[in-house]
């Protein structure tokens, strides 16, 4: 479920937002629906990561990858699919992290009401 969450709201809102809604995105989400830790560390990292990387190839390959190769140039790598595995990779990285953030925020707000 938080999987299927991030993906689609992820997807539709990176239309008009800047890339970093994805870390608001799993921190709310893994903060209202996140069930475990684990769940709220890799529902995110995975959808992200599937996200990005298709949305990459899909703009990518139609035009031969031209973009793709001048940022690979520009960052000293021979090859575009190495830019593709280290923005897919990054992205899903900080939405994980995200995610995880917020499951544990949710658990510190929770167990500060039962202690009062």
């Amino acid at each position: 479920m938080v999987f299927i969450v991030i993906l689609i709201a992820s997807f539709l809102l990176q239309m008009v937002l800047p890339w970093w809604i994805v870390v608001i995105i799993a921190f709310a989400t893994c903060g209202l629906i996140g069930k475990t830790g684990k769940i709220s560390l890799w529902s995110p990292f995975l959808a992200i990561l599937l996200l990005w990387t298709g949305m990459a190839l899909f703009k990518s390959l139609p035009n031969d990858n031209i973009l793709a190769l001048r940022v690979a140039g520009m960052l000293g790598v021979s090859s575009w699919i190495l830019v593709l595995v280290l923005s897919s990779v990054l992205g899903a990285f900080i939405a994980g992290i995200s995610g995880f953030c917020g499951y544990h925020f949710r658990k510190a707000v929770l167990s500060m009401k039962t202690n009062s």
